[in-house]
């Protein structure tokens, strides 16, 4: 308990970043659709944000050295809530794209300052529960600011407003925390190439990863709409898919420590295959039901980032797990940011079910690749421990360095 109360002021920062973050991605989905954003529109405010969160995990190390922890953390926080503020001035959609950067570049640059401080807490004894505390934190929060949009009516000055008191409000823990600021750390080098040639099938893992929670998570309000789901079940609809893929942790995980994580995600794949072709084919569902599909579409979807990176670091030396965390993490911001206008594209062109056929396509591609990688490589004798991955920042791997202990099979 002491050390979770100790990392209190980090925590609530958390909290507070998640519940303004996850709430503005839906409520502008919502808000684009009664304000007449075309299908096209409103996927391009999903790939600006992760456009933003790209760039700002590249800045962020280098705005910390220069001006410290503390007002690198305040400098993005304050864009992030003018990135929200800004949304009530205009109902311009290519002017919503350039604010919703900023919130990409709020998040990653704040999770950039509360990782390293973080980071600079832990030891080698405490870092397992650290994680599990700041992993369950972020689901936490990621499935509370879902339901965030049943409260707050779409295309409105009030909502927009409580949202940037939110975003604000991220300030005051670490702004009146009593820690002291750590030394700054190197930032790792960012080397794309090194995951492709350590694992090239925890790339493709991480790609269809982006391509089923970005795109989901981005534009899967305007299938809700589309469907016929009131605002307030969509939240549900939304909330539902990080439900499932929250529950699906540990026993993904038992799965993924005991078994060839190659076939983890080849059957994972193939259950959210089966999901997807579900949910597009099905006609005439309940509310209830589409929400259990979304449930279960999480359930399929969620671990398979941390599994391709549990994949990855079976194959890699421990000096190189930090950079090689960072490689991966680019490689989920690239396909993030194309994930939601593709998405937006096919609604737009064939209808609602075309999310789907979208994601299940990318899976069916996971699924022959992963085939091919098989017979291209043998299993790891020696494979780390399975660990759910928050996909926040390039720097997140120096929090799971030496918490991915090995596994001896």
């Amino acid at each position: 308990m002491r050390l979770v109360l100790s990392f209190t002021a980090l925590f609530l920062s958390v909290v507070l970043l998640q519940l303004s973050s996850g709430g503005i991605g839906p409520l502008d989905a919502l808000s684009g659709v009664q304000l007449g954003f075309s299908a096209q529109e409103i996927g391009l405010l999903g790939s600006a944000h992760f456009a933003g969160f790209f760039v700002g995990c590249w800045w962020a190390p280098r705005l910390m050295g220069d001006v410290g922890h503390a007002r690198a953390y305040a400098a993005f926080t304050a864009l992030g809530t003018i990135g929200i503020l800004g949304h009530v001035l205009t109902e311009n959609a290519l002017l919503w794209c350039i604010l919703r950067s900023f919130q990409g570049l709020c998040i990653a640059g704040a999770y950039t300052v509360v990782e390293a401080w973080l980071q600079a807490k832990v030891t080698n004894e405490t870092r397992g529960r650290a994680m599990g505390a700041y992993r369950l934190t972020d689901l936490g929060s990621a499935l509370v600011a879902q339901l965030v949009i049943s409260v707050l009516p779409p295309a409105h000055y009030v909502s927009y407003t409580l949202l940037a008191m939110v975003c604000t409000a991220a300030l005051l823990p670490l702004a009146l925390t009593r820690l002291p600021q750590p030394g700054m750390a190197a930032a790792p080098r960012l080397r794309p190439a090194l995951a492709w040639t350590t694992s090239p099938l925890a790339v493709a893992g991480v790609l269809v990863s982006a391509l089923s929670g970005a795109s989901f998570r981005m534009v899967g309000p305007l299938y809700g709409a589309e469907v016929g789901l009131a605002a307030s079940q969509i939240a549900f609809f939304l909330a539902a898919f990080v439900a499932g893929g929250a529950l699906a942790q540990l026993p993904v995980g038992w799965i993924a420590d005991r078994f060839d994580r190659r076939h983890v995600l080849i059957w994972l794949s193939v259950a959210a295959i089966a999901s997807c072709t579900f949910t597009a084919t099905v006609t005439g569902l309940s509310p209830l039901g589409i929400m259990l599909s979304a449930a279960v579409f999480g359930v399929t979807t969620y671990p398979i980032y941390s599994i391709a990176a549990a994949h990855a670091h079976d194959h890699t030396e421990d000096d190189k797990r930090v950079e090689l965390s960072a490689a991966l993490m680019f490689w989920y911001a690239v396909g993030a940011i194309a994930a939601p206008w593709v998405a937006s594209v096919l609604i737009e062109t064939f209808g609602p079910p075309a999310l789907f056929t979208l994601i299940a396509a990318g899976h069916a591609v996971l699924v022959v690749f992963g085939l091919i990688r098989m017979r291209a490589r043998p299993a790891a004798e020696i494979r780390t421990r399975y660990t759910y991955t928050p996909r926040t920042t390039f720097g997140v791997g120096r929090l799971l360095k030496g918490f991915r202990a090995p596994r001896d099979q």
